[in-house]
C-alpha cells in the first residue's frame, strides 16, 4: 500500500468518476443537441431524460455509499460507549440486536443506555420502541 501524502490523499472511485460519468455527460450532451437539432426530437427528449435519470441515480449512490458508512460509524461508537461505561465488549452480544436497534439506542444518553440494551436484549424491543422509551433524547444532528 502507498503511503499516504498530501499529494495522494484524494481518492477517486475509477469506475465511477472517470468511466461512468464522463460517457453520461457525453451522452446526455449529445441526445440534448440531437432533441433541438433533428426532426426526432421527441425521441431524443426521451433518450436525454433517460441520462437524466442515470444521472440522478448514481448520485443517490453516492448517498447510499455515505449511510452505509454511517451505519459502520454508529456501531463502532456504540462499541465504544458500552466499553466506556460498563469495561466491557458490545461485540459479545451484538450479534443478538439488529441495525435497526442498535440505532436507535444511539440516541440514548449514557445513563439510560445499559438499562435499555438489557430491556431490548430481554424483550425483543423494536428500534421504535427503543426510541421512545428513551426519556433524555440525544440528538444526532449530524446524520446525512
Amino acid at each position: 500500500m502507498r503511503i499516504q501524502t498530501y499529494y495522494n490523499h484524494i481518492r477517486f472511485y475509477k469506475p465511477h468518476h472517470f468511466i461512468y460519468y464522463p460517457i453520461l455527460i457525453v451522452f446526455l450532451i449529445s441526445s440534448i443537441y440531437f432533441a433541438i437539432t433533428t426532426e426526432d426530437y421527441l425521441i431524443w427528449s426521451f433518450i436525454s431524460v433517460v441520462f437524466v435519470f442515470l444521472f440522478a441515480v448514481a448520485f443517490m449512490l453516492r448517498q447510499h455509499y455515505a449511510l452505509t458508512l454511517q451505519n459502520r460509524i454508529i456501531r463502532l461508537e456504540m462499541r465504544y460507549r458500552y466499553f466506556t461505561l460498563t469495561g466491557k465488549r458490545f461485540e459479545e452480544f451484538e450479534y443478538k440486536l439488529t441495525d435497526d436497534q442498535i440505532f436507535a439506542l444511539r440516541f440514548a444518553p449514557d445513563n439510560e443506555l445499559i438499562p435499555l440494551i438489557e430491556d431490548a436484549l430481554k424483550n425483543g424491543l423494536s428500534g421504535d420502541a427503543i426510541k421512545k422509551a428513551i426519556v433524555h433524547w440525544k440528538a444526532d444532528y449530524h446524520r446525512v
